[in-house]
């Protein structure tokens, strides 16, 4: 138990509420599909939620099930209302990080950018703060502000309920000896059927760059854990069910089916090690670049960086420096340098890097 994070949970409940019903269809806020999702991050100790409870009657047994603390704002003056519910949860928030050292995380759910400087607070107090929010209704300022952050709309076990149909005239009945016509139901457009591939395409340049900085910042092993922490760092809505998979284990062993990245066992049962292949793709690509280098050297003897990219994409369409964990195509040939594919110089009268075969 000793190892559990343990959590604080504080909810601006009208500012959820109302995005919940404005941008959901009308549905009602329900707090289980939060807690499921607390569940599988820590020990949540501490339940507190804002609101003028006038105004929410209706949510007060759900609340009340789930043992979360309603604390009462009773002012009805519209902006000075909130202001006060958002002023009185940020002096909790930040009166339980110093008295409660053992709270290591701390879960704000708001879609409010008057948070943002209690997030940064708390992250300078060493708390881990997760947001929480719909996500129409956030501000764009919020998540970044946050180690990870959590759409509720996304959540699972959020049920959004259709679409109501536009209220409208009723239509007229058609006489009995009139046949009626059906009207046309329009096809519902079909997604293109590239688009997951591309969505994958873009988590595999992700990942492979993340594990790239990694391994070039840290004499240590890069474990799946490190990777999930560092790529909530640079995204804190990212999440591995946007892209069809349901667990981060099984997403690293696609793209390591895929040659984009190596398994390797861990420090700890279920935390491999992840790293770039030492060959294959790679080895490929660098292949790639000497046989295209040395077809347009010709005469000259060298063959200008500008547009040879473009090259390699016609000799091999898919071709991307980033799948292979380099931040440029300068970064990937001066590694096909190092490597002994190519030579690769500057020069000043080309105002540009010069590409040369390596002699057998």
């Amino acid at each position: 138990m000793d190892q559990e994070d343990r959590i604080a949970l504080f909810l601006d409940y009208e500012n959820l509420a109302l995005g919940a019903r404005d941008h959901l269809d009308g549905a009602s806020f329900d707090l289980r599909p939060i807690a499921d999702a607390l569940a599988e991050r820590g020990r949540v100790v501490v339940r507190r939620a804002y609101a003028d409870w006038s105004y929410f009657d209706e949510d007060r047994r759900m609340l009340t099930r789930s043992h979360v603390e309603l604390i009462e704002i009773p002012q009805r003056m519209g902006a000075s209302r909130k202001n006060a519910a958002d002023i009185k949860m940020a002096v909790d928030a930040v009166e339980l990080a110093f008295e409660r050292g053992y709270i290591s995380t701390f879960v704000i759910c708001t879609g409010d950018s008057d948070f943002t400087p209690l997030v940064h607070k708390l992250r300078e107090l060493n708390k881990r703060v997760i947001g929480v929010g719909v996500e129409k209704s956030t501000s764009a300022l919020l998540p970044p502000a946050c180690d990870e952050f959590l759409y509720y709309d996304r959540l699972e076990g959020v049920d959004i309920p259709p679409a109501r149909a536009r209220r409208g005239r009723p239509a007229r009945q058609p006489s009995p000896d009139v046949p009626r016509i059906e009207p046309e139901q329009e096809p519902e457009p079909l997604p293109a059927p590239d688009e997951a591939a591309r969505d994958v395409d873009t988590l595999a340049v992700l990942v492979a760059q993340t594990v790239a900085g990694l391994q070039g910042s840290s004499s240590g092993e890069v474990t799946a854990s490190t990777l999930k922490r560092t790529l909530l760092r640079k995204d804190p809505t990212f999440s591995e069910s946007d892209y069809g998979f349901r667990t981060f284990g099984e997403l690293l062993r696609h793209l390591a089916q895929h040659n984009v990245i190596e398994l390797g066992e861990g420090p700890a049962k279920g935390d491999p090690e992840v790293s770039l292949p030492e060959h294959g793709d790679r080895e490929v690509a660098f292949g790639l670049l000497g046989s295209v280098v040395a077809d347009l050297a010709g005469d000259e003897g060298a063959v200008a960086l500008s547009g040879l990219k473009n090259q390699l994409r016609r000799a091999r369409p898919d071709f991307s420096e980033k799948k292979l964990g380099y931040r440029s195509f300068l970064q990937f040939c001066k590694a096909a340098a190092t490597s002994g594919v190519v030579d690769l110089r500057w020069s000043p009268d080309a105002d540009d890097y010069l590409l040369t075969p390596r002699a057998a």
